[in-house]
Order: C-alpha cells, then sequence, then structure tokens
C-alpha cells in the first residue's frame, strides 16, 4: 500500500506519556527523539514535522455551525504532533514509526499514505465520467 508520491503520515497520539518519569528519563528519550528526528531528516525521508498545542477546537455540523472546544490534551487519542514522510513505500513508512522512540512510553503512532485525491472527489469525477458517457 503506497501512494505515487510516497508521502505517508505519522500521527503521533497521545500527550501526557512523560508524566511518571523524572526529568533525566525525559532529557534521554528525548535524546533519543531528536536523533530518530535527525536521522530521517539527513536521509532526506522527512518532509515535515511539528508538535501540536493542546489546545484547539472541533467544528462540526452543517455549515460549522457547532463549534466545541477540544481536542482534549489528557486523551490517549489525542494528536501530539505529525510527521511527513517521503519513503519508497508504505512498508518502510511503518518501519520508521516502529522506531519511534517514544512507543516505549505509551503514545502511539498511526501511519496513513497520503492520498492524491479526496476519495469522495474521486467518486464524484467517476459518477460525472459515467453519467457522461
Amino acid at each position: 500500500m503506497s501512494t505515487p508520491a510516497s508521502e505517508h503520515l505519522l500521527l503521533i497520539r497521545g500527550t501526557d506519556w512523560d508524566k511518571d518519569l523524572t526529568s533525566d528519563d525525559i532529557q534521554n528519550i528525548m535524546g533519543r527523539f531528536t536523533a530518530w528526528f535527525d536521522r530521517l531528516s539527513e536521509q532526506g525521508k522527512l518532509k515535515g514535522a511539528n508538535p501540536l498545542h493542546s489546545e484547539g477546537k472541533i467544528v462540526s455540523g452543517k455549515k460549522g455551525q457547532t463549534v466545541a472546544d477540544g481536542p482534549f490534551a489528557e486523551s490517549k487519542e489525542a494528536v501530539g504532533g505529525y510527521f511527513l514522510l517521503n519513503v519508497s513505500d508504505f512498508d518502510e513508512a511503518l518501519q520508521i514509526a516502529r522506531e519511534c522512540p517514544i512507543l516505549e512510553f505509551g503514545p502511539t503512532v498511526e501511519v496513513r499514505p497520503v492520498a492524491k485525491q479526496c476519495a469522495l472527489m474521486e467518486l464524484a469525477e467517476a459518477r460525472i465520467a459515467q453519467a457522461n458517457a
């Protein structure tokens, strides 16, 4: 499973992984995390990465009429950051995710191929083409 552009997104989930660690433990894991990040950068596999602030809003409903607080920082499912990779295929992205140093402390890493086009737009274009045939 891969995309022609070979772009894959790693979503880091879990924002309170460090709460039971000592400052020395945190310094050690952050050193390992930085080394992992730097290696991906040096290999040209990292297109972008950023942590996300814990506060935000969730917009839903028709015309975005519902706005609620969230995501919630204490949630194990909250996305704490992302990495955009440029790799050969899904398996390589998966291997990189498996090497993420903070996994041993509870966060998860979701690996997703980046689509060239929204699936709904693709379906709409196919229906239009079929209707015009």
